[in-house]
């Protein structure tokens, strides 16, 4: 039987292509979340839906994490489930309650079965080091760890708390931090933009990307994999990586779409306000724990991402 890797959040974008990565490299994916999204998945996965198990529950339900851990036989766990920044903003109380005890919940779990789950990769966020990509209003008095928004310090948080679990209980965890994500099956958030531009572009059609300014971007399947790899190789320690985002202006990431399909500039206009670059100040970059870590180009993932969307 297929080794077993609990994910959770596997409902959502990045979610969805993890599970393409478990499955490509015959682990059996089983999902914990509030609800699935067999659409999305019958899109990426097709008939790889099949041999993914989904649990229907919430984090904080930990008789049934436990019940599921051992019923599946988890080995490994991959953490994506989140209220993002504008979620934890207008209730603070269920962002906590899902990103710190919701991640808190699945450390415990790591330590109630000892010896049977090896390793955890989860989420972080270049929100710890201060304005996210998708801050608009970024706080000018935020510095490095001092996030100016709850999902960041949320995420911090969940940092030092691995650190602990590590210190006091041997459980290894590696978090990773990616920047701008894209890729195909983008569709929500600010920096979506790019992602729905291309989808538009391999149809033909017009589109307007909301925002401008110069951030990292990194192709979902690299992000995919760097979770999968963490959760089945993590060193010990609690260790947190950076994705090596390429940098591009948005009017950029135009310009290689027009270099894929000519005449992209002509249906793709920019427009809107600048947003935060978020580099890190001390980058710990993914590559120093896998040497063997290779990117996907900015012009090799936008020429997939439309491809994706011309083969529908």
């Amino acid at each position: 039987m297929a080794e077993s890797v609990l994910v959770t959040g596997g409902g959502g974008f990045i979610g969805t292509w993890v599970l393409r990565e478990l499955l490509v490299r015959g682990f059996r994916p089983v999902v914990v979340d509030l609800q699935s999204n067999t659409e999305r998945w019958k899109r990426v996965l097709r008939e790889g839906v099949a041999d993914v198990t989904f649990v229907a529950g919430s984090l904080l339900d930990r008789d049934l994490l436990r019940r599921t851990a051992l019923e599946q036989r988890v080995s490994r766990i991959i953490h994506l489930a989140a209220l993002l920044t504008p979620q934890c903003q207008q209730d603070p109380f269920a962002g906590c309650e899902l990103n710190v005890l919701g991640s808190v919940a699945l450390f415990e779990l790591a330590r109630m079965c000892a010896g049977q789950i090896q390793g955890i990769s989860y989420a972080s966020s270049y929100a710890v080091y201060g304005p996210e990509a998708d801050d608009t209003r970024p706080d000018e008095t935020a510095s490095e760890n001092q996030p100016p928004t709850f999902y960041g310090a949320y995420k911090l948080a969940v940092d030092l708390i691995a650190q602990q679990y590590w210190r006091h209980f041997d459980i290894a965890s590696v978090g990773i931090r990616p920047h701008v994500v894209y890729g195909p099956e983008r569709t929500q958030g600010l920096t979506a933009g790019p992602s729905l531009a291309a989808r538009a572009v391999a149809s033909g059609d017009s589109y307007t990307i909301n925002y401008t300014g110069c951030v990292g971007y990194d192709y979902v399947e690299d992000v995919a994999r760097a979770f999968v790899q963490a959760a089945l190789q993590p060193p010990r320690g609690a260790m947190v990586v950076d994705l090596p985002s390429q940098l591009a202006t948005t009017e950029e990431f135009v310009q290689i779409m027009e270099r894929i399909v000519p005449g992209a500039s002509s249906l793709v206009t920019v427009s809107g306000g600048a947003i935060p670059s978020n580099i890190p100040p001390k980058p710990n970059f993914i590559g120093e724990m896998f040497p063997e870590w290779r990117v996907t180009t900015l012009e090799e993932g936008i020429k997939k991402t439309i491809e994706f969307y011309r083969k529908k």
